[in-house]
């Protein structure tokens, strides 16, 4: 029988249908080998078929061989991931603030072409039933990259730092240029990505959020805080600064001073519709997990928050502000 000119890249065109074609649900033939690989102009036969898998069994491959309705059918069963494993990772990037819905599909599109076609179709209806708050930012995703590797190198950075304004755009913030910076930990809470740093102008350690950074630059000089970061336990620190809101979901309307509104997007989305009250207040209508988290972030906004429905909601802060009156007598 004559070569065909692909016939050097039959095993890998054959190792590609058991990766795209089988999984534990489906098998393919002989005869569906031999077609597959002359849909790719490679003339194969059944001799030099079997062959070829057991080179691919001789290389480490586990191919399994069941009898079904009269014909063999042969599945590639060890795979890098299995489907349950695909799925977390999937709802990992989808879950994610910090990645933005165009960044994810293209994730999400790599993570797919680890499992079988079928299997992918599993991992594509696992995503249209999310519904997420994403970033509209496409750097985040190499922002995360280039802090990593400032931390790696031991080196300083400094960036912009931009905030919200009242039309939903991102502003740089005020004192926003960020120079003698430290970079020493990144830390993923709440859905957001952080950097945890040594801020060398004020000798103290902060954390900035990934998705509001502009422009880093890592520099020359080699990083400070070392002392500080010593016994640091990220854990511990996360716990401390981010908190998290758990209870019955509710649909609230709250008043808040237009000062908050970098505040309030970064807790609800761009989505939510802005009703502006007055000059200087602005109301919106929004679906929160009531609970005492909930409650305390609202009352630690001081003046600049105030929940006006439902009704239930506002007698649960009076109760609360009331305990707390006769807890500080």
């Amino acid at each position: 029988m004559a070569k065909s000119e692909n016939q050097k890249q039959k095993i890998l065109v054959l190792l590609d249908l058991f990766k795209s074609k089988t999984d534990e649900e489906h098998g393919v033939t002989t005869s569906d080998i031999i077609d597959y690989l002359a849909e790719h102009g490679i003339k194969a036969e059944r001799k030099t078929v079997y062959a070829d898998l057991n080179t691919l069994k001789e290389y480490g491959y586990e191919i399994s061989k069941e009898k079904k309705d009269g014909n063999y059918y042969y599945t590639l069963l060890d795979r890098d991931f299995q489907l349950p494993e695909l799925k977390l990772l999937v709802d990992a990037v989808q879950a994610s603030k910090f990645i933005s819905a165009k960044k994810s599909s293209e994730l999400i599109k790599k993570i797919e072409n680890l499992a079988s076609v079928y299997q992918a179709k599993q991992l594509q209806r696992q995503v249209f039933v999310s519904n997420r708050i994403k970033t509209n930012y496409e750097n985040v995703y190499y922002n995360v990259d280039e802090l990593n590797l400032a931390i790696n190198e031991n080196r300083k950075i400094k960036f912009d730092y931009y905030e919200w304004n009242l039309s939903k755009e991102m502003v740089l913030r005020k004192n926003g240029h960020k120079n003698d910076i430290s970079p020493w930990s990144l830390a993923w809470d709440d859905e957001n990505y952080y950097l945890v740093a040594f801020d060398g102008n004020s000798g103290i350690i902060k954390h900035y959020r990934v998705d509001k950074m502009r422009k880093i630059e890592i520099l020359d000089e080699a990083r400070d805080g070392r002392e500080e970061f010593e016994e640091f336990d990220a854990a511990k620190y996360a716990k401390k600064v981010f908190g998290m809101f758990t209870g019955d979901e509710q649909r609230v309307k709250i008043q808040f001073a237009n000062k908050l509104i970098g505040v309030v997007i970064d807790r609800f989305g761009q989505d939510i519709m802005i009703i502006p009250k007055g000059v200087d207040q602005f109301v919106v209508n929004v679906n929160v997990k009531v609970s005492n988290m909930f409650l305390g972030w609202i009352i630690g906004l001081g003046d600049g928050a105030k929940i006006l429905e439902p009704e239930s909601v506002v007698d649960e802060v009076k109760q609360i502000t009331e305990r707390l009156k006769e807890q500080y007598k």
